[in-house]
């Protein structure tokens, strides 16, 4: 009778998604012709952070953002970042964000569903193909965001 040594099998952790992500691009992809776009230019900024607890902040701001002047200028801010808040879940490459403060009003209540894939330190991101009310021109649209884990 021989005794063999007999190692357990290492246990391969998945990357986590909690902590928090610096953006390093985002774009929007059109379903119909595979065409990008950079709605908010080449070099916006933001972060993502999510807590081991389940809460999500998100964060996107345009590049090249000024102060606004005028009454008129502060509200056009709105349309170049997006922000909100959340109880988040994650269901396999998705998260799913229960929103409940946002930057846009009408995410107020809603679930948001992204899905994710993490290489490394390297966050992608996607949003389901819906149609955007800033571009309905271009029909189905959904948008692509790399964030780099934050050290």
């Amino acid at each position: 009778m021989s005794i063999s040594s007999v190692q357990p099998a290492q246990a391969i952790t998945p990357p986590t998604v909690h902590g928090a992500w610096q953006l390093l691009s985002y774009c929007v992809e059109e379903q119909s012709n595979g065409n990008a776009f950079a709605p908010m230019g080449d070099h916006p900024s933001g972060y993502v952070i999510f807590t081991p607890e389940g809460r999500l902040s998100f964060m996107l701001s345009a590049e090249g953002r000024q102060p606004g002047a005028s009454a008129e200028e502060r509200s056009s801010l709105l349309s170049n970042m997006i922000a909100y808040t959340g109880l988040y879940r994650l269901e396999g490459d998705r998260w799913i964000t229960k929103v409940d403060v946002a930057w846009n009003p009408e995410w107020v209540g809603t679930e948001q569903t992204r899905f994710f894939s993490i290489d490394g330190d390297l966050l992608t991101v996607r949003t389901p193909w819906r149609v955007m009310p800033n571009w309905p021109e271009k029909g189905l649209t959904r948008s692509i965001v790399r964030f780099q884990r934050c050290r």
